[in-house]
């Protein structure tokens, strides 16, 4: 058995120690964990944007994409010091502040970070998100789906953000001010997946059942709640191509741009040339929408 190479780096002042740097985490894209490592460094101001103090799952890969997997929601011990935690549900969750959890986190073979869709202690929905799920492994009408919702939105006066999942669907982002329910936001979700269920339904489907949807995109209004999760934006995927959760302009998607265009080789330009594009769009009035339901 080849011996562990061991190490250490120090961000923030805080020690982190880093184990097998070269070992492959996504063998095809050819990143090793010290490329990761490096990734989340640049990812980091845009990343715990979304995470920080919110209630973290991870998925961890302990020898990369291609081999097993474990959601991990309780945080391991014994945890370094600079780690915060707190409890929900009988369930003792990491809390983000900053880099340095992040790279602890990054050598343990954290690939993926779903973070709560609330701030740790709040019952209040930090954003609005819109989950489009394909039925399909790959569904190429995906960007034609989140144009029309999109479109819908568009019509109510809320500006919003298409992004790839990292995965195979897209979700739909409307930042909202502090105040909006869970519940309210559903009230939102269900009148518009039931209009463009009505108006297309050869594309979406409200049928929460995957057995019964066919081919067609669920409109997931339901995983937007307490205790929930989604993939963050800007989060790396555990896919053979290192894809991440990437938010996209409308005009991207109208042009029918493929989920797998970007990944962590590509993703710290874009975001040097193009910026958080969420954080561009101040919170938008769902309260005047919901007043009217």
């Amino acid at each position: 058995m080849p011996a562990t190479i061991k190490g250490s780096i120090t961000v923030d002042g805080q020690e982190i120690t880093v184990t097998n740097p070269d070992k492959p985490l996504w063998p095809e894209a050819g990143i090793t964990k010290r490329m990761y490592l490096e990734k989340l460094a640049a990812l980091s101001p845009y990343l715990l944007r979304y995470c920080r103090n919110r209630l973290l799952t991870v998925i961890r890969y302990p020898h990369g994409v291609t081999g097993m997997s474990f959601y991990q929601k309780n945080a391991p011990h014994p945890l370094p010091p600079f780690v915060h935690t707190a409890v929900q549900d009988n369930i003792e969750y990491i809390v983000l502040q900053g880099l340095p959890e992040l790279l602890w986190l990054g050598n343990l073979a954290a690939l993926e970070f779903h973070p709560s869709l609330h701030t740790a202690g709040s019952d209040l929905p930090c954003e609005w998100m819109i989950d489009l799920d394909p039925s399909l492994e790959v569904e190429p009408r995906i960007m034609e789906a989140a144009a029309l919702v999109g479109d819908v939105l568009s019509s109510l006066g809320l500006a919003s953000v298409p992004k790839t999942s990292g995965a195979t669907g897209v979700q739909i982002i409307v930042p909202v001010r502090q105040g909006v329910t869970f519940d309210e936001l559903r009230k939102i979700g269900h009148f518009v997946g039931r209009y463009v269920t009505e108006k297309r339904p050869d594309l979406f489907t409200l049928e929460r059942l995957k057995k019964n949807r066919g081919d067609k995109i669920y409109f997931d209004y339901l995983q937007h709640y307490g205790g929930k999760t989604l993939a963050a934006p800007y989060t790396p995927r555990a896919r053979p191509r290192a894809t991440v959760s990437t938010p996209l302009l409308w005009e991207e998607v109208r042009r029918n741009v493929s989920p797998l265009d970007y990944h962590l080789l590509n993703i710290v330009e874009r975001l040097q040339s193009m910026g958080d594009l969420i954080a561009g769009v101040p919170p938008q009035p769902v309260e005047a929408i919901v007043s009217r339901l």
